[in-house]
């Protein structure tokens, strides 16, 4: 009782009428590199723990619901995610005039300026593949080359630590060297260590694959997703959707990457600063949030205290309308129906604004609670 206290506490204030869509402000088309740079640490707090390395994404259902939002959610918006490369799908496919990816690793940030340099300087998906799983890219892949089989000629490649190597000294001087970002000897080390995770697992890392579960897998390994399954997977209608699945998918991101629009933060959801920097620079600039992306952050944020209160105070005080939308993952736990059967993650959607606006009137108590709201 005193968590959910504190938590109508956190909303109080919030307003349970609904602004209608309207459009944002136009969002600067690019930032040059050293207003990224200046963002990515004017917005962060302090790294923080998470029990897992989150290489990649576990949603099987992470596609499922690409439909709805791409009907309800117009685009331009601002996108606000977490964790890895399940966030470019969304971007991907919602076409956000600016993202920004929150996370409590620093690693994470590290990993999102990885993948950043080698979007930014690899010519398609076959050369982005062959650089982040440091192996001699197959013959025979072009633009049109289907996405599972992008992925099976991959699979059968070894890795090749001169490639390694070569990758690492080339992103390391793209980002240190060509674009100025100041990255300590940790970052550096950090960025060794994701992209050799991603050099010896290859198209089979997954979630579980580094502190979780050990190079060779581990408890939860006969069941979490490679990144083979994860970018071959559909949405509801049998579509791939992934954002590895078209050649124009990854050229959408390349762009936003090139103009500095996807911007990796360093936070806490339930921290004092992290999303109520991004929330206010997002006012500043008139922009609204089409987006919020949590995974399945609030099950952690219930299980420390006061933490999820504090989450739903920072949600508070973005930029919102009667269109933005929360997009959260829930274990399966028999709260909510598999619509994927390969999926271990049911994936939500819900309306932010009667989602505060029922925590405010009472109607949470705890995360079991959230995942059966229907505002």
């Amino acid at each position: 009782m005193t968590q959910l206290l504190r938590l109508l506490a956190a909303v109080a204030a919030l307003s349970a009428t609904g602004a209608q869509p309207r459009a944002p402000r136009e969002l600067p088309a690019r930032f040059e590199d050293a207003a990224f740079w200046q963002m990515v640490n004017d917005l962060s707090e302090p790294g923080g723990y998470f029990r897992s390395d989150n290489f990649i994404s576990n949603e099987g259902e992470l596609q499922y619901v690409i439909n709805e939002l791409q009907a309800s959610v117009p685009r331009g918006r601002a996108y606000v995610g977490v964790g890895p490369e399940q966030n470019f799908t969304y971007i991907a496919a919602l076409e956000p005039g600016i993202a920004f990816i929150v996370d409590i690793r620093r690693q994470n940030m590290v990993q999102h300026l990885l993948v950043k340099a080698l979007m930014e300087t690899s010519a398609d998906r076959a050369e982005f593949l062959s650089r982040l799983f440091s192996r001699p890219r197959p013959a025979g892949l072009d633009s049109t080359t289907d996405v599972t089989s992008l992925f099976e000629a991959f699979a059968v490649v070894a890795a090749d630590t001169g490639m390694f190597l070569h990758t690492l000294d080339a992103v390391r001087a793209f980002l240190v060297d060509e674009n100025g970002f100041a990255l300590g000897a940790a970052d550096l080390e950090s960025l060794r260590y994701v992209l050799s995770a991603f050099g010896e697992a290859g198209p089979d890392i997954s979630y579980s694959f580094g502190q979780m579960g050990g190079r060779g897998g581990g408890r939860f390994g006969s069941w979490m997703p490679t990144l083979a399954q994860v970018m071959t997977e559909t949405d509801e209608d049998g579509r791939q959707r992934s954002y590895l699945a078209a050649e124009a998918s990854y050229r959408r991101l390349q762009e936003l990457q090139r103009r500095n629009l996807i911007i990796p933060v360093v936070g806490d959801f339930g921290g004092p600063d992290a999303l109520r920097n991004v929330a206010r620079w997002l006012k500043a600039h008139d922009a609204t949030v089409g987006v919020f992306y949590a995974s399945n952050v609030e099950q952690y944020l219930f299980q420390q205290g006061d933490a999820a209160a504090k989450f739903y105070a920072n949600l508070a005080t973005f930029p919102l309308d009667s269109s933005s939308t929360f997009v959260r993952s829930a274990s399966n736990r028999g709260w909510v129906p598999m619509r994927n059967p390969r999926s271990r993650m049911a994936q939500l959607t819900m309306r932010i604004e009667p989602m505060l606006a029922a925590i405010r009137g009472g109607r949470v108590a705890n995360y079991g609670d959230l995942i059966l709201l229907r505002p």
